[in-house]
């Protein structure tokens, strides 16, 4: 940690953005690039990071400020790059591997995860192949490339949240849903769906704290991820 070496935290309007200003200097990345955001809404809540540190400043209690930073210094210069790597996860989405069709956790899967994928698919006009069981199956190249096209839509803070989303849920659908949700409760709704089988296994088999407590910084990073790439597109 480090010592607070400002007092006041206030934003700045500048070319494609805001900027968060400690006494009247702008943020800077890891990378050295002015840290400029492209909506006032994100940049309200980077500040708010700031102003919330005690005499010492904890690089931890900063994650959107990481996350900022990984978006202009790591995702700006190639996001399509980015785009298509994120494939992988349409490719083994966890959404579309199943349980055998004769165990309970099928019966289970089908009744939360197919009106999530069904209604996904409708959104996008897409098809995904359902897989019982661990055989991988490819995906129809076309609903690949209708999602790619989605992702380098994105612009690259909206891009940077889906890649956290989808690798926490192994699956780029449910981090896509939660992008365009429209409902407040629905990212956390979509999470737990994502987590299912964990959740299955725990019930089955008890209760781990430690196990538990990844999960919960798990989710935490989920919403935040979701949170800072639908307040970048405010």
């Amino acid at each position: 940690m480090i010592r607070r070496f400002y007092k006041d935290v206030t934003l700045g309007q500048q070319p494609g953005g805001f900027q968060v200003l400690l006494d009247t200097r702008g943020v800077k990345t890891v990378g050295g690039a002015p840290q400029v955001v492209p909506s006032r809404a994100l940049a309200e809540a980077l500040a708010a990071e700031w102003r919330q540190q005690g005499e010492k400043i904890d690089p931890a209690s900063l994650p959107l400020r990481d996350m900022a930073d990984y978006a202009i210094d790591i995702v700006a210069p190639d996001p399509h790059g980015l785009a298509a790597g994120l494939i992988a996860y349409a490719e083994t989405d966890t959404l579309c591997y199943r349980a055998d069709p004769d165990e309970p956790l099928h019966a289970r899967q089908q009744e939360v995860w197919e009106p999530l994928l069904a209604r996904f698919e409708a959104d996008h006009g897409i098809r995904l192949v359902r897989v019982s069981g661990i055989v991988h199956r490819p995906q129809p190249a076309e609903a690949l490339a209708a999602l790619e096209a989605k992702l380098r839509a994105l612009d690259p803070f909206a891009l940077a949240g889906v890649e956290a989303m989808a690798k926490l849920a192994a699956s780029l659908v449910t981090a896509l849903a939660a992008l365009d949700a429209g409902h407040e409760d629905e990212p956390l709704a979509l999470w737990q769906a994502a987590c299912l089988e964990e959740e299955w296994q725990a019930d089955l088999w008890g209760r781990d704290w430690e196990a538990e407590e990844r999960r919960a910084r798990r989710e935490a990073d989920f919403l935040r991820a979701c949170a800072f790439a639908r307040l970048a597109r405010l």
